[in-house]
């Protein structure tokens, strides 16, 4: 049974402050689309950088990784009861960054799926901001399963 946009946002296995998915606008079994605004009163700012606050691209990967892989992960197995424990062990990224996201920007991510086998979903993903303009883009790859409770 496919389940529906808002249950697989609500079954990702992250909170906030570390859940970067405000919507999900599409997942189909060729690949996701959702979107993320960087809240401006993020603490991460006040360190990254003082004088030109930037988000930090481990964050643009975490967040392109969340939509783009683990969101689609939990719907390839949606033929299966999930659970709360979904998981994900990332194993492979390959990110290209091309602009800065800067604090209160949203950023849009899509991801297509190379492949889902033996539990390994590999992803090409890309992120643009409210401009259209690309961010970054890259491959994410990782192990996508569901804990035992």
């Amino acid at each position: 049974m496919k389940k529906d946009l808002q249950y697989i946002v609500n079954h990702l296995p992250y909170k906030a402050p570390f859940l970067f998915v405000d919507e999900l606008t599409q997942v189909d079994e060729n690949g996701a689309s959702g979107h993320y605004t960087f809240s401006e009163d993020s603490e991460f700012y006040q360190g990254h950088f003082p004088d030109h606050p930037i988000t930090p691209g481990v964050l643009l990967t975490e967040c392109m990784a969340q939509i783009g892989l683990v969101s689609l992960g939990i719907f390839l197995l949606s033929s299966e009861e999930v659970e709360e424990q979904t998981s994900v062990a990332l194993s492979e990224t390959n990110i290209e960054f091309l602009k800065g996201v800067n604090p209160g920007e949203t950023v849009y991510v899509q991801s297509e799926k190379i492949y889902f086998r033996f539990g390994k979903l590999k992803c090409k993903v890309r992120m643009t901001n409210a401009k259209d303009e690309l961010v970054c883009k890259g491959i994410i790859s990782g192990m996508v399963f569901q804990k035992k409770t």
